[in-house]
């Protein structure tokens, strides 16, 4: 029997502000089943795009990113909110759908000319996504595309990263 990974994902109504659809892959995380069969969908994204190295924006892009990069057999590179990295960093200022954000990135984790893929769980308006491509740009690497869990309609986050191969494993509406 396939999994269907849309049944692991809960919704919850005006979090973290009033108004906002919050799609929570938590559910997801927590069966072992689902979780790896959303691992081995966005590992396979990786193969075909024949990424060198997987990025993940904190904090569910760890969660995600990690396992695909052991399933690749490649590097993870974390990207990381201020403060939390301890060496010298780079970094990128970008709005959310609900404010305002900063990412960081160690300046000496991309090597120039390496294929990246990005994961994170949710494309909504794109900006965390475009920000962690800065990153990568600003260090010579290439980004081979994106890996999503859920791609919320309505959004235009798919727009706003049309430069880039966006794939994503599910479509939900964001309202």
């Amino acid at each position: 029997m396939a999994i269907d990974l849309k049944d692991y994902v809960a919704t919850i109504p005006n979090y973290p502000i009033e108004g906002v659809l919050f799609r929570d892959v938590t559910p997801m995380m927590e069966n072992g089943e689902s979780f790896k069969e959303a691992i081995c969908q966005l590992a396979e994204i990786g193969r075909e795009l024949k990424a060198d190295v997987i990025v993940g924006p904190e904090s569910r892009g760890f969660v995600f990113g990690a396992p695909v990069a052991v399933e690749m057999g490649v590097g993870f590179v974390p990207v990381r909110k201020p403060g939390k990295l301890p060496r010298e960093t780079i970094s990128c200022k970008y709005s959310l759908e609900y404010g305002t954000n900063e990412v960081f990135m160690h300046k000496d984790s991309i090597k120039p000319g390496q294929k990246v893929l990005i994961v994170d769980d949710l494309l909504a308006t794109g900006g965390t996504a475009k920000a962690a491509a800065n990153l990568v740009e600003q260090l010579g690497g290439v980004v081979a595309g994106f890996a999503f869990i859920i791609e919320l309609e309505g959004l235009n986050g798919r727009e706003f990263l049309k430069d880039y191969e966006v794939r994503a494993l599910m479509e939900l509406p964001d309202k």
